[in-house]
């Protein structure tokens, strides 16, 4: 199955401490999200996905922020299921189609999302999303470009993404309201559960 159809929303998660990966990872899995993307954007980003993978079998655990051939490479060794990456040049796609897992490359215009397809690749994140024309921009590719699909993620809310979801070229959405920093610090993997909950509800407009 497509990474776009497992949930609606993809939490995309910055970790700064391997400790909290596990236990947050519970709280998104028991909400109803699976889908969990660490961005490599902290020294402790590698160790949480492994440590993930190791102990939270119901998760599929990604690697987000990934720029290079040896974060693929990394990111795989530490267990990644999945690989995200912000943006895509000619060698890192070459990179990803190589890695043996399943990747959204990252596309913010029609050039680079026709440049994809050529390459037979048709699902990708819509990065920065909100910044590179949001819902207006991603429905007017819908006709052009109907064979591509997209995960947007950048300055996604919870009131704003059932419209994303509308959008016939969008499978699901990444959100980082999720996993709040101070909830995170606190450990209150209740309050985590609860948003991945209602995320994990919502339907298109």
């Amino acid at each position: 199955m497509s990474l776009l159809d497992l949930a609606p929303v993809v939490p995309v998660v910055v970790i700064e401490d391997a400790a909290t990966a596990v236990p947050l990872a519970r709280a998104l899995v028991a909400g109803g999200l699976p889908v969990i993307e660490v961005t490599l954007r902290t020294a402790a980003a590698l160790e949480s996905i492994a440590r993930i993978a190791d102990e939270v079998p119901d998760a599929v655990i990604g690697a987000g922020t990934v720029r290079t051939p040896a974060d693929i490479s990394a990111s795989v060794k530490a267990g990644a299921r999945f690989l995200v990456s912000p943006g895509t040049t000619p060698a890192l796609a070459d990179a990803l189609t190589g890695a043996g897992v399943p990747f959204l490359p990252g596309a913010a215009t029609a050039s680079e999302a026709m440049a994809l397809a050529e390459r037979g690749i048709g699902e990708l994140k819509f990065f920065p999303a909100e910044a590179a024309g949001g819902l207006p921009y991603l429905k007017s590719l819908a006709g052009p470009l109907p064979d591509v699909r997209f995960c947007p993620t950048g300055g996604i809310k919870p009131a704003t993404a059932p419209d994303y979801l509308a959008l016939p070229n969008v499978g699901c959405v990444g959100g980082t309201w999720l996993t709040p920093a101070d909830a995170l610090a606190t450990g209150d993997w209740a309050r985590v559960e609860k948003l991945a909950a209602e995320a994990a509800a919502l339907r298109p407009r």
